[in-house]
């Protein structure tokens, strides 16, 4: 069995572990999203969100708690975004051209890669998640052990199908480039229309029409539902807003990031495979 992609996974994990301000920055920048933008804008909207008519029997959610579902994935689409620039230190360095002329088959310096990038987005979930019950988050409240451990695999693997999309996507335009700035410039320019047209700040119930529909094609939005789904249940009351998820919406979400995954799998398939390095 070949599992030359193992060696891919490890060296990049090493890289990760030895690049200690990328490690330190990649650890804190979520933690910091929870402590200073999170605490400050609860406070703020919880007052409005006061005034809101709540429906009877509904649990009601404070805006941190709805946020938090929200900068775990936020954070997972930075991660993974930015995940396959590694390729293109590679393609730099000559190392790339080394791995592309070994009998290794190139689907595995894909995979290597991206299992490396889920693995960071998975840690980032974890500490955002334990963080954020630090500080006030009511995640997993009245939830039983069984229901806790199924929920944090629930989240496992809302957040490991969508960040296998947007690695794959990553390492499909990084090998199609040779310019840092022009990766960058890319990964940036769909970073922030994604994060603001989701849900993952704020409803998309109140967003203009145009915007709803951006909302309803981006994979962002499927990611936060399924984490507030796990992470919060399945009925809840927040931003003057009665969420209701059934099982079948879920299911729903989660075909929508697997074939997502795998049209950016593709594209990322066929760029290796027509890859030349000089």
């Amino acid at each position: 069995m070949n599992t030359a992609f193992l060696t891919v996974y490890w060296r990049d994990m090493i890289r990760f572990r030895r690049f200690r301000p990328m490690l330190f920055s990649t650890l804190i920048q979520p933690i910091l999203w929870m402590a200073f933008f999170g605490i400050g804008m609860s406070s703020n909207f919880d007052k409005f969100s006061q005034f809101a008519m709540l429906p009877p029997g509904i649990r009601s959610v404070d805006y941190l708690t709805f946020m938090a579902a929200g900068v775990i994935a936020m954070t997972t689409l930075f991660t993974s975004l930015f995940g396959g620039i590694s390729l293109l230190f590679d393609k730099r360095w000559g190392i790339m051209k080394e791995m592309l002329a070994s009998p290794m088959p190139r689907t595995h310096i894909l995979w290597g890669i991206s299992l490396s990038g889920v693995t960071k987005a998975l840690i980032q979930a974890t500490l955002i998640m334990i963080f954020g019950l630090l500080i006030g988050v009511e995640f997993f409240s009245g939830f039983t052990l069984a229901r806790i451990i199924i929920a944090v695999l629930g989240i496992a693997l809302f957040v490991t199908i969508f960040s296998l999309g947007f690695l794959f996507l990553s390492a499909g335009i990084t090998m199609r480039l040779e310019s840092m700035e022009g990766v960058q410039g890319i990964m940036t320019l769909l970073t922030m229309p994604l994060f603001f047209s989701s849900n993952a700040l704020y409803p998309i119930e109140s967003f203009p029409s145009w915007l709803r529909v951006i909302s309803v094609v981006n994979p962002l939005t499927y990611l936060v539902k399924g984490i507030r789904y796990f992470a919060i249940g399945n009925d809840f009351f927040a931003m003057g807003t009665h969420y209701s998820y059934s099982l079948q919406e879920i299911l729903t979400s989660l075909i929508v990031l697997i074939i997502f995954s795998a049209i950016t799998y593709v594209f990322a398939w066929v760029t290796f495979r027509k890859a030349v390095v000089t």
